[in-house]
C-alpha cells in the first residue's frame, strides 16, 4: 500500500497540483493584501473617508458601536457587509489575474496544424473524390475538361 501511495504521489500531475495549490495560496495572500492595503483605502477616501473593514450593521446587541472589534467584545450580532465587499473585490482581482494568465498561455500555444486536404468535390455530382482523380467514380464525368 505504501509503494502504491508513493507512486501516486510522485506522478507529475499530483506534484503539479501541489505546486499550484501552494502558489495559489501565496497569490491569494498577495491579492488580499493588495485589496485591503492598496486598493480599498483610496477607494474609501474617494467615497468620503469610508473604512470598508468597519462597515457593518448591528442585528442584535448594543447600538452605537464604532468598530467590528467593539461589537465582538460586546457580544453583538453583526452583518459585516464591508468585509464582504472587500472579499468580493479580492475575488474579482484574482479572477481577472487568472483570466489574463490563461489568455496569455493560450496565446503562446501553437495552433494545431490544419488537416491536409486529400479530396475535392466533383462539380457535376458534388461527391468527394481524391485530389489526383481525373474522372469522377460516381458520375464518371471527366474532370480535366472542366479544369478542376
Amino acid at each position: 500500500m505504501f509503494k502504491e501511495f508513493k507512486e501516486f504521489a510522485m506522478r507529475g500531475s499530483v506534484l503539479d497540483l501541489a505546486v499550484g495549490v501552494v502558489i495559489g495560496a501565496a497569490f491569494g495572500k498577495i491579492t488580499s493584501s493588495f485589496v485591503a492595503d492598496i486598493l480599498m483605502p483610496p477607494l474609501g477616501l474617494l467615497l468620503g473617508r469610508v473604512d470598508f473593514s468597519n462597515l457593518f450593521v448591528t442585528l442584535a446587541g448594543p447600538a452605537g458601536l464604532a468598530t467590528i472589534e467593539e461589537a465582538k467584545k460586546a457580544g453583538a450580532v453583526t452583518l459585516n457587509y464591508g468585509l464582504f465587499l472587500s472579499t468580493v473585490v479580492d475575488f474579482l482581482c484574482i479572477a481577472f489575474a487568472v483570466f489574463i494568465l490563461v489568455k496569455q498561455v493560450n496565446r503562446m500555444r501553437r495552433p494545431a496544424p490544419a488537416p491536409a486536404v486529400t479530396s475535392k468535390d466533383c462539380p457535376f455530382c458534388t461527391s468527394a473524390i481524391p485530389l489526383k482523380a481525373t474522372r469522377c467514380p460516381q458520375c464518371t464525368s471527366e474532370l480535366k475538361a472542366v479544369g478542376v
